[in-house]
């Protein structure tokens, strides 16, 4: 008698299927992509485009949409690993995932994956409001280098949303992406250029990460140089999340599996 051996699928495969999956299951949910796509870009028609000493100048405006960049980047991050984290711990099939002998590499690494292209899936309605309504201009270097930086500014608020999402049910999660969403962005010059601030907020900010991914994207697009330790901040924020993110997801393991 001859017994079968299963041969289990490489790390890559599971996470692409998982990331797959969750780009699906978003996707049949059309608000949530609506949400998305045009929060940021509603901002840019308010806050940015009827400016015309902002939307006309090219150096102003391709800052002004870099700025709104990052917060679509922040609030998709946020809210599709706070809030949608939260909710899929609700469903009786997250238990069943969470047994699975794959473990949750890859499960988590499909998260990633798929934040990630949220993010950029997000950019694009700014990028095309931008070139038809506003002077903004990018050479093909610095578009190249904003592409590059779109992970690296999702990367902490992804592990911010993950801590809230295993540490919290998802009425509270949603309740605390917004409380954490909206001030981080206004503190850290997302809506109203730092320059705008009185002195003692411009300095306070420059220790958040959302003020810190604001100047660095603006560095990328225009070459207006970021303050000296923008980039120690978003790292120093980087690793405390991911500790928040670790200690949330053996908090839930721990109480839901003895």
């Amino acid at each position: 008698m001859s017994t079968a051996t299963l041969t289990p699928r490489p790390f890559r495969a599971l996470a692409l299927l998982h990331a797959r999956f969750q780009f699906l299951e978003t996707v049949r949910v059309p608000i949530a992509v609506l949400g998305n796509l045009l929060f940021p870009s509603l901002a840019m028609l308010f806050f940015v485009v009827p400016q015309r000493s902002v939307a006309d100048d090219p150096l102003a405006a391709t800052a002004a949409i870099a700025q709104l960049g990052v917060f679509a980047v922040m609030s998709t991050c946020l809210f599709s690993f706070g809030v949608g984290v939260s909710e899929d711990r609700a469903m009786p099939f997250d238990p069943f995932l969470r047994t699975l002998p794959a473990g949750a590499g890859p499960r988590l690494a499909g998260r990633v994956l798929n934040g990630v292209i949220w993010s950029y899936l997000a950019l694009v309605p700014l990028v095309v409001l931008g070139v038809l309504l506003t002077a903004a201009t990018l050479s093909l270097t610095q578009a190249l280098a904003a592409v590059a930086l779109v992970p690296a500014v999702a990367v902490p608020f992804l592990l911010l949303g993950l801590a809230i999402g295993y540490r919290l049910s998802s009425k509270a999660s949603i309740a605390v992406v917004q409380a954490t969403l909206f001030p981080l962005a206004f503190a850290g010059g997302l809506f109203l250029p730092p320059q705008a601030f009185p002195g003692w907020l411009d300095t306070l900010s420059t220790f958040l990460p959302s003020r810190a991914a604001r100047d660095l994207a603006v560095q990328v697009v225009t070459g207006e140089s970021a303050y000296a330790y923008a980039l120690p901040v978003i790292l120093a924020w980087t690793v405390l999340f991911a500790a928040l993110a670790v200690i949330a997801y053996r908090n839930d393991e721990g109480r839901r599996f003895h």
